[in-house]
């Protein structure tokens, strides 16, 4: 059974519906690659994918030990390279107000960011740059 049902709206445009929610988004290709540039990219939704699933694996492990994560943030930069043009770094960059006094539990959040299921899944050559304030 599928998880998303997509179409192509025209003018580099397309609309992707999640079957289960029945949650929309619609994309843009980029300015730089003949788009119109005013929804996420594809590119920009592997970016955001990578770090809204390391939050969400970090967000398992918290709630598991009893941990509160509010306060945590994130920021991710895209890098293009254009010959191929691909992404070629990912770079996340977390920011916690008032996070844990728990070096171990710190350690363990940030090893679960690294094993998040996209991280894990997205090529090798693609560099994925962590940067904890924390």
């Amino acid at each position: 059974m599928p998880t998303i049902k997509s179409s192509y709206l025209g003018n580099l445009r397309t609309e992707s519906e999640h079957l289960h929610s029945g949650t929309q988004l619609i994309t843009d290709a980029p300015v730089d690659n003949n788009g119109k540039g005013e929804k996420f990219s594809p590119t920009d939704l592997v970016a955001s994918a990578l770090g809204s699933c390391m939050v969400t694996i970090m967000g398992i492990v918290a709630t598991r030990d009893s941990v509160s994560l509010d306060g945590l943030t994130w920021e991710v930069t895209k890098i293009m390279q254009s010959n191929p043009r691909k992404i070629s770094e990912i770079i996340v960059e977390f920011h916690w107000e008032n996070p844990i006094n728990d070096a171990a539990m710190i350690q363990k959040l940030k090893n679960a960011a690294k094993t998040c299921p996209v991280a894990l899944s997205l090529d090798p050559e693609i560099k994925q740059t962590l940067k904890f304030d924390f």
